[in-house]
């Protein structure tokens, strides 16, 4: 299962339903887009260091931009963003589930819903 951000946030947040989401899974995956994304979040080296520590004790496996991620993300957003108004960071994290034929769990489903060959799990909070 790929988390996007809004999973980890919630987690942050001391949700435990998004807590137990991630546990169950054994296979846990972020894109290098909610990996920055959290730590551009955070406000100090304190929070770096939790946010890096959580990820490591978690077993998350961080996937990099590659070039066909980049040029799906792309597409995405010359397909999407006018009519849906998907945003950069959303095609890259949804690219990244496409590409490597993962389940994209969001509480955010509208954000990546125009996506057809994306599978989705939504979260509610």
């Amino acid at each position: 299962m790929l988390f996007d951000t809004d999973i980890l946030i919630w987690i942050q947040r001391g949700n435990l339903k998004a807590s137990k989401l991630v546990l169950a899974d054994r296979e846990r995956y972020i894109s290098i887009q909610t990996y920055m994304e959290l730590l551009q979040g955070a406000q100090n080296k304190t929070q770096h260091k939790i946010i890096k520590t959580y990820l490591s004790d978690f077993n998350f496996n961080t996937i990099p931009l590659t070039e066909n991620i980049g040029h799906r993300a792309l597409i995405y957003v010359e397909e999407y963003s006018l009519s849906s108004n998907m945003r950069a960071g959303d095609a890259i994290i949804a690219a990244t589930a496409v590409e490597n034929n993962l389940t994209l769990s969001t509480s955010n489903v509208k954000h990546f819903k125009p996506v057809k060959e994306l599978s989705l799990k939504g979260f509610k909070p």
